[in-house]
């Protein structure tokens, strides 16, 4: 099999961004560009990746990792030059070079190989990969001869009018003869409206010497999409998702409305489960089978078992087993881990606490820094008060355990199995096993103390 090397360009600071963040870097699907870039290309089975950096280079570099060889564009002069800063890795090596951008996330592992193929049949020593485009406005044109074979490509400020209306786009992506992409890099120029080097130069040098100059044009417009501004990541981001939603649905998955969820790269979705409207997964989430993803949850880095029920909450590097639900209203917070068949209620916060199988947290309770065991029922409005305002103090509560409404568990604090606390208690000691907790004051009446109250004092009058 022949060498195949690949040429990410990914040193654009991105100016029509206006933003802080390297474009590469700005999220699709809760991905960076340039990680959707490099993943497709993985797919390839390249020899080498030769990722070319200047603005931002060590974050692209800190994102892509091992993954890729890095070359700096210290001064940029156009995707040209940009290609040449590769000739320390790639100049003088037999086999196929696919060069592509590090702004366009649409693009499939399955166009890119069939790109390369479509070169190497046609032992071209350049091929372009090229889309049919309803409204070419900011797109390189390809320029065929009469007989449809490829003579140049022009670039949207360099065009006549008539080479304007010509709808055939050059994506940026292109496969070439490694030997030869090095042999003509060396003899492009700057002369042009930009006053660049440009890599589509390559194709006319390459013509010039009698080369043969391939076209692939792919099926799919909406994987040619570059991302130069806010608009453009919008739109990738919606095509994006919407790629994503169809292909849970192929596997299995309902969405109630697939316009309205939000569903990141690399999501893992049971089948049979039910995904409701304005649903956001994000990160590194796995849903099981036989789910409910009620309308407007959020769920983030979690892991939720099969059958798990969740409505209307948010979600955070958790992991909820199996047959448990979740909400309305419910926040858990990072390492929360929730039993088998747990219910947890409204208004509940669970942070760094481990809930065991079947118990019962029904409204309105702060749960942090715990552990409880089994079957255990906790009332309303109960708080595991658990910072001093200083430390983090944990609580441990034994199975089978009823902790009554409106109960302070003040921590450290260990109730037994079995055990009680009274309703309205502020429990500061251990409850053994079997035993009752109560801390509050002694009930006292004062007769006849509301005609002394302000409040009530005019209305009493009357």
């Amino acid at each position: 099999m022949e060498n195949r090397y690949a040429i990410i360009l990914a040193a654009g600071k991105g100016t029509r961004m206006k933003s802080k963040l390297y474009k590469v870097l700005h999220p699709v699907a809760g991905k960076p560009m340039v990680e959707h870039i490099i993943n497709r290309v993985i797919e390839t089975k390249p020899t080498e990746i030769v990722t070319i950096v200047g603005h931002g280079a060590e974050m692209v570099q800190e994102q892509l990792g091992e993954r890729s060889q890095y070359v700096l564009q210290a001064e940029q002069l156009g995707t040209g030059h940009a290609v040449m800063q590769a000739a320390q890795f790639l100049e003088g090596k037999q086999g196929t070079t696919l060069v592509i951008s590090g702004d366009t996330p649409l693009l499939t592992a399955e166009t890119l190989d069939h790109l390369i193929e479509y070169h190497q049949g046609k032992q071209a020593s350049a091929t372009i990969l090229t889309a049919d485009a309803a409204d070419p406005t900011g797109y390189g044109r390809i320029i065929r001869d009469h007989v449809g074979i490829v003579d140049r490509i022009v670039e949207q400020k360099d065009a006549t009018d008539e080479e304007a209306r010509v709808t055939e786009i050059n994506t940026g992506t292109y496969c070439f003869d490694n030997e030869k992409l090095f042999e003509a890099l060396k003899k492009i120029g700057t002369d042009n409206a930009q006053g660049e080097y440009y890599l589509t130069d390559i194709i006319e040098i390459l013509k010039a010497d009698g080369e043969i100059v391939a076209a692939y044009q792919t099926k799919d417009f909406e994987e040619s999409l570059g991302v130069n501004d806010r608009m453009a990541l919008a739109e990738a981001n919606r095509l994006m998702r919407a790629r994503i939603n169809r292909q849970h649905m192929v596997n299995g998955v309902s969405f109630i409305d697939p316009d309205s969820t939000y569903v990141d790269a690399d999501i893992e979705i049971g089948s049979d489960t039910v995904i409701e409207a304005g649903v956001q997964l994000q990160g590194n989430t796995k849903i099981g089978e036989d789910c409910l993803i009620g309308a407007h949850s959020r769920i983030v880095d979690s892991q939720i078992g099969d059958g798990v029920k969740v409505y209307a909450s948010v979600i955070e590097e958790s992991i909820v087993k199996n047959a448990a639900d979740i909400g309305p209203y419910a926040h858990l917070r990072p390492q929360a881990e929730i039993g088998e068949r747990v219910h947890i209620g409204n208004f509940v916060e669970v942070k760094k606490a481990t809930i065991g199988a079947d118990t019962k947290v029904g409204h309105l309770t702060y749960v942090g820094d715990a552990i409880l065991g089994k079957d255990i029922n906790v009332g309303c409005g109960v708080v595991f008060v658990n910072y001093d305002g200083k430390n983090k103090h944990q609580t441990i509560i034994g199975d089978n355990s009823f902790i009554g409404s409106a109960s302070n568990l003040i921590a450290p604090l260990t109730i037994g199995e079995h055990a009680i606390t009274a309703a309205g208690s502020t429990i500061t000691d251990d409850v053994p096993v079997n035993g009752m907790g109560i801390g509050r004051a002694r009930q006292v009446n004062k007769a006849d103390f509301a005609k002394k109250f302000p409040y009530l004092n005019d209305s009493l009058k009357d």
